[in-house]
């Protein structure tokens, strides 16, 4: 597909197109979305295209959107209850570094 054609069904111009491909302009989420759709795939399929740079923070965060189960994970935290929510954190958190687990017990006893 041309950038013409991309930029036509993204409402956008063709030089904002090239300026998303050549990391000159940022490109939100719901563009990245619009163009998924428009080049008829994921957006998963995107990012593994893209060039992270260290310490970018919103492409960290969607890399690990990409765990398998992770966003079933999210929607299932979104509808707990903020006490349940603590407890399940503190259990994740017991489960995947025991040292975690250990310094909270001993933050409850003191």
């Amino acid at each position: 597909m041309s950038q013409e054609a991309l930029a036509e069904q993204c409402g956008v111009s063709f030089q904002q197109i090239q300026k998303y491909e050549n990391g000159a302009n940022r490109i939100s989420f719901s563009r990245l979305v619009q163009i998924a759709r428009a080049l008829r795939c994921r957006v998963v399929d995107l990012m593994d295209v893209l060039d992270t740079p260290a310490g970018d923070g919103d492409v960290d965060l969607l890399s690990r959107m990409r765990t398998p189960g992770a966003l079933e994970l999210l929607n299932a935290f979104e509808r707990l209850p903020q006490e349940a929510r603590s407890s399940l954190v503190n259990l994740l958190r017991v489960m995947t570094d025991p040292e975690a687990g250990h310094k909270a017990r001993h933050k409850e006893v003191a």
